[in-house]
């Protein structure tokens, strides 16, 4: 038996033999079936499932809008019928450039329930970024949020769809006056058989008995090894048993409340956050980070995702931490946990947890009921049984032994087994078995007959940004376009606030001056990249520091921005 995943058949423009997504190995499908960790069932209709055993429960709390499991399935069945009849088929990808709001989670499961499948582009993402990502994902519409305050959302919408031959639609959320030629939302609610709920969800009904549940059901984005992004296929079965496991690792259920505050069509924010808290029938709150957003809520929340930009907000204003009265489980994502922040925020009611997660699919969680040392010191354990992780020198597929450094690999029922439409990356990315290569240094940790893991460095060449990969050869290769520049290296310089930001290391053509911070910013602004690439600090020098193979010594530079700064500190 071959899975539906396998025999998707739409290939990359130009290369018709390439196919969409690489199918899990009929072995590993059966265990997966065996165990109960795959059903028969979308994402949809897991949902559905969910809503009709607690109808009655909060699904959704905003702060302006709480909605029930039942209004909640009701609303997006509406939106669903509203997008079929636009001419939107099943398996047609659409574009997400939105925020976090109530209507972005409208949105999300409408488009699932009409077969849709959402390519999680993020609002702040520009032309450059959006046209490359559009290329590979062939989408049929584009949702956008017209009133995103950092840029043009429908000014570049309409140059997307100039350059973008498979666009057909354009969608709306957040305007009563959409462009010309766009689709609101509200509109598709408002017109999908209001009166007759019953009609709406026969029509949803009909369209998820179509769709395989190993089919895609979501495209996400990698954080990546290369220039290029990468577009991860998700589907249906392994992401709804991804936020199911998720969710026992980090005792949520359904009394609880997640609340989330960073990016939302994040791999983070959809597995982690929302269907995590619907696989069990919790709550999920959602609001932007900022403070009377997350005040208006407080009081519900039980659970949530931190990282320093956030408990540096929460422990500044006055009374939010106070506010956090219900919080039992904090996460804690984006590098070591400081000593300062379990001081402030554990209490003998509230544990603090970290969480390691890659958009590929792997996630390891330090169990709520681990010492300290575990929770506090490494980033976890695998949250499913059937996980499996090695530890392999770098490059090779040889395990080296616990407390020795190596690159976390990963197999396993929601882990990918290749990217979409990539053959080439899948040679690099995947080992010979099947692994994932993550790119990341770890050290295994025996506790108790179990593995836990500490996270010690990076292979890939990113740069975290409050959360943003900013792909270090990405930025390079642009910044090289501009005039004055001859060479450039970008490392990641420590922040306080979002734990690391872009330094960029420039060596002046001849005769030039190297380009000051703005200049270079606006040089970037011009050919449309994201403002959370944009380097933050210019550094110009006359040679780049080589390793003993002659390649740009990028530790030492981290080492040189890390002693420039703690010079600049004031004693």
């Amino acid at each position: 038996m071959k899975t539906t995943s396998e025999s998707a058949s739409t290939s990359e423009p130009g290369t018709p033999d390439v196919p969409d997504i690489v199918a899990y190995p009929e072995e590993a499908v059966r265990r997966y079936r065996a165990a109960g960790f795959w059903s028969d069932r979308t994402v949809a209709q897991e949902f559905r499932a969910v809503a009709d055993k607690y109808p009655d429960h909060a699904a959704l709390l905003t702060p302006d809008a709480r909605l029930t499991y039942a209004e909640l399935d009701r609303r997006t069945d509406r939106i669903a019928v509203g997008l079929r009849d636009l001419g939107l088929r099943p398996g047609d990808r659409v574009l997400l450039q939105v925020t976090n709001n109530l209507w972005t989670v409208l949105a999300w499961y409408g488009l699932l329930k009409a077969g849709l499948v959402p390519v999680a582009t993020l609002a702040q993402h520009r032309r450059h970024e959006i046209l490359e990502i559009a290329r590979q994902s062939e989408p049929a519409a584009h949702l956008i949020e017209p009133g995103f305050r950092s840029h043009d959302l429908v000014a570049l919408a309409a140059e997307v769809a100039r350059e973008q031959p498979s666009l057909r639609r354009l969608l709306t959320i957040g305007t009563a006056s959409p462009p010309p030629g766009a689709v609101a939302l509200e509109t598709l609610e408002a017109a999908g058989r209001p009166d007759d709920p019953a009609i709406a969800r026969a029509v949803v009904e009909e369209i998820q008995k179509a769709i395989p549940a190993d089919s895609l059901a979501v495209l996400q984005l990698s954080g990546g090894t290369t220039s290029i992004p990468k577009l991860i296929p998700r589907l249906h079965t392994e992401y709804w048993y991804n936020s199911r496991a998720y969710a026992e690792a980090i005792d949520m259920d359904s009394t609880g409340c997640f609340a989330h505050l960073l990016p939302l069509v994040h791999n983070a924010g959809i597995v982690c956050g929302l269907h995590s808290a619907h696989s069990v029938g919790g709550c999920f709150a959602l609001a932007s980070p900022e403070p009377d957003e997350l005040k208006s809520i407080a009081g519900h929340i039980t659970h949530t995702m931190m990282s320093p930009p956030l408990t540096s907000m929460v422990t500044k204003e006055p009374g939010l931490l106070e506010s956090l009265d219900a919080l039992r489980v904090f996460i804690w994502v984006l590098g070591p946990l400081p000593a300062d922040i379990v001081a402030a925020f554990e209490t003998p009611s509230r544990r603090i947890i970290q969480m390691f997660g890659m958009t590929e699919g792997m996630c390891l969680v330090t169990p709520i009921a681990s010492p300290p040392e575990i929770r506090h010191h490494t980033v976890g354990t695998p949250i499913g049984p059937l996980d499996e992780v090695r530890v392999y020198a770098p490059g090779t597929e040889d395990p080296v032994p616990p407390g020795t450094q190596g690159e976390l690999c990963a197999r396993g029922p929601y882990t990918i087994r290749g990217y979409f439409r990539a053959p080439e990356r899948n040679a690099e990315a995947f080992t010979s078995d099947g692994f994932y290569r993550s790119g990341d240094i770890v050290v295994e940790v025996p506790e108790n007959g179990r593995s836990f893991y500490r996270f010690e460095d990076r292979i890939k060449d990113l740069i975290n940004r409050g959360g943003e990969k900013v792909n270090a050869a990405e930025l390079e290769n642009l910044l090289v376009r501009h005039p004055a520049v001859e060479r450039v290296a970008v490392v990641a310089m420590p922040d306080e606030r979002l734990g690391e930001r872009c330094c960029a290391f420039i060596i002046p053509k001849p005769g030039a001056q190297a380009p000051q911070l703005g200049e270079v910013q606006r040089f970037l602004d011009e050919i449309g990249v994201a403002k959370f690439k944009w380097p933050e600090r210019i550094e110009a020098c006359e040679e780049l520091p080589l390793t003993n193979v002659s390649k740009i010594d990028k530790r030492a530079l981290r080492v040189r921005i890390t002693d420039i700064l703690a010079a600049e500190r004031p004693q």
